[in-house]
């Protein structure tokens, strides 16, 4: 139970690792605590669990593998794939577009263009020309996703214009 707070200002609250005091918003809910808040901000919460995941890396990859076989998340994962080709037919057709041609041999992967390494995604700037790709890795064309465009050399862009 969360309790009510009869002032218009924002309740604060002690964190009990970095000792900052910080508004409500800033503390995980935690029905247990009787404020229903967790003792500890968000922020020092993230950086536990980073130093957590870094240090237990192998039983924390073994752990998500084993989660992913879970039914309920193959259910998941068949469901928001089928909501996907549903709401998006066009990116669904140049995906299977380039995945077809790697496989039958008419275009070969290339390393990323930014950064060289081997394992690449095809990225696609018009889905109408399907088989007109960017090749990045994983991390290039996630950074490329998040709007962190500088990672991709001006002649990669006007080469392909």
């Amino acid at each position: 139970m969360i309790p009510e707070f009869p002032s218009k200002a924002l309740p604060t609250k002690k964190c009990r690792e970095c000792g900052q005091l910080k508004p409500f918003t800033e503390f995980y809910p935690h029905p247990q605590m009787r404020d229903g808040r967790l003792n500890k901000c968000m922020g020092c919460v993230r950086e536990r669990v980073r130093v957590h995941r870094e240090k237990n890396v192998d039983s924390i990859r073994q752990y998500d593998r084993e989660r992913a076989k879970r039914p309920e998340r193959l259910r998941y994962i068949v469901e928001r794939a089928r909501r996907f080709r549903s709401e998006q037919p066009e990116k669904d057709r140049a995906y299977c577009a380039i995945s077809n041609a790697v496989r039958d041999g008419r275009i070969v992967r290339q390393p990323c263009e930014v950064c060289g390494r081997k394992d690449t995604h095809g990225h696609h700037e018009d889905y109408s020309r399907p088989l007109d790709v960017i090749w990045l890795c994983p991390v290039c064309h996630s950074a490329l996703h998040h709007q962190k465009l500088c990672l991709l050399p001006e002649g990669i862009r006007a080469e392909r214009s």
